[in-house]
């Protein structure tokens, strides 16, 4: 895995990185891809998947559905196979489970990669993977449950009960995710710089506050005072 704190020592002046974990209903998917904007740099969510297919030779279905689902090997061979025809039983089941964590390593090399141009990542434990890079800025997208139950239906234009089942199964597997793949708890403050209620903002505030903070701290880390 590349050293993830030699970027400090480059002789070009450090590309801004933000890694965004979003609860559902936040709007990180929008948000996201705005900040990245503002910022001039890529936002790598889709970005992902694609370069990890290319490396693992899997389909990039496969590993866009591998990623951030937090079910045993069973349950996810099972789920994979029915969304990936291409895949079989028998010799693709020793196949997924040999490079499943071939998958999470090359999910992890790519971000690091991805730190000499910068970008903006969403989910996948962005504030883990990068929490060594000293330019990165770790914002967490939160909100109380009834909040983000009612952006969530307004959004998807859905009913309420339907949108309540999909923000508490979505909170669950994004923190039994980083639980089970790195031993850590999601919603730790400890993780991140900046912590939003998102629906107390509007989407362009918080980008505003995000696109604000990632300046100041890339200023910070450029001239050593972070």
């Amino acid at each position: 895995m590349p050293d993830l704190a030699s970027t400090a020592s480059d002789p070009k002046p450090s590309p801004p990185v933000v890694t965004l974990a979003a609860l559902y209903g936040t709007g990180g998917v929008v948000i996201g891809p705005e900040v990245a904007q503002r910022l001039g740099v890529d936002f790598l969510d889709r970005a992902i998947p694609a370069s990890v297919a290319a490396q693992t030779g899997m389909p990039e279905e496969v590993v866009a559905a591998a990623d951030e689902r937090p079910l045993s090997r069973g349950h996810r061979l099972l789920a994979l196979l029915g969304r990936a025809p291409s895949l079989t039983a028998g010799p693709a089941q020793e196949r997924w489970f040999l490079e499943e964590g071939e998958m999470r390593a090359q999910m992890r090399r790519f971000m690091a990669d991805a730190v000499r141009s910068g970008g903006v990542v969403l989910g996948r434990g962005g504030a883990i993977v990068l929490g060594e890079v000293p330019q990165a800025l770790h914002v967490y997208l939160g909100g109380p449950l009834e909040a983000r139950i009612a952006r969530a239906a307004e959004a998807e234009g859905v009913d309420r009960a339907t949108a309540e089942r999909r923000v508490k199964a979505n909170d669950w597997a994004r923190r039994e995710y980083v639980h089970r793949a790195y031993g850590a708890d999601g919603d730790d403050p400890a993780l991140y710089h900046l912590m939003i209620d998102a629906t107390a903002f509007s989407v362009d505030a918080c980008v505003e506050l995000i696109v604000a903070a990632a300046t100041f701290h890339l200023s910070r880390t450029a001239d050593g005072t972070a």
